[in-house]
């Protein structure tokens, strides 16, 4: 399912146009980025919980050359399920 299958299956469950219905997924997906941005937290009960974490600088191996490369340190999004989420997967 991609972005636009999503806002189709949106739309037609709340009877909201498309338009309105890009316009309010895309309002989400901005506020969600904006906050990991800022290295905030978006928890949605019973969804999941959206946030950042480090990654430490460490040592690799180019598969091609087989030459030793250090990959820096950087910041990654998390996301964890939540309870309610689980549980309808696991049915």
């Amino acid at each position: 399912m991609n972005k636009k299958d999503v806002i189709d299956a949106v739309a037609s469950k709340t009877g909201l146009s498309k338009k309105d219905t890009d316009s309010a997924i895309n309002a989400v997906l901005d506020v969600v980025t904006e906050t990991l941005q800022s290295r905030g937290t978006v928890a949605f009960t019973g969804f999941g919980t959206f946030s950042t974490s480090d990654r430490a600088a460490r040592a690799g191996v180019n598969p091609l050359t087989k030459e030793k490369i250090q990959i820096a340190a950087t910041t990654v999004p998390k996301f964890k399920a939540g309870k309610t989420l689980k549980e309808a997967v696991k049915k």
